[in-house]
């Protein structure tokens, strides 16, 4: 018994440190929060952007540990919401301009001038796969 809880934490561990460097590595690598910065001029604040990734990592990690219900003011959806919005608008802006991956992969799949193609494989990928995800696993 006291080995089978072993090979879960270390399992557990493993994976959240795999899992920690992939997601390290992305926005090192990447160059995602200094682009971000230079999109929004908002350079001398960099040190908040990477803390706000960090905090938010860390917190987005332990809350979904436990089944957290926030009992907020309908009027509060809305500036949430607009943040939320704001922020994945940024970091997708960011993400396109740091990387040049669709016509590079097209180039590389042989397929120059269909890109077109590429990029409804893409969203019909993600609309089957949010259907899936909502039919079997939502209750």
């Amino acid at each position: 018994m006291i080995i089978k809880i072993l090979l879960i934490i270390f399992i557990g561990f493993a994976s959240g440190l795999a899992v920690g460097a992939g997601f390290v590595a992305f926005l090192t690598v990447l160059g995602v929060i200094p682009r971000l910065t230079q999109l929004t001029k908002t350079m001398k604040f960099i040190h908040y952007y990477e803390w706000g990734v960090v905090l938010g990592a860390v917190a987005g990690g332990w809350s979904s540990l436990y089944n957290i219900f926030f009992n907020l003011w309908e009027i509060w959806v809305i500036p949430i919401g607009l943040a939320s919005g704001i922020y994945i608008g940024l970091l997708a802006a960011a993400l396109t301009e740091v990387l040049n991956v669709l016509p590079i992969l097209a180039k590389r799949i042989g397929i120059d001038g269909k890109i077109t193609i590429l990029l409804m494989a893409i969203v019909f990928g993600k609309i089957v796969g949010s259907l899936f995800q909502w039919v079997y696993f939502v209750e």
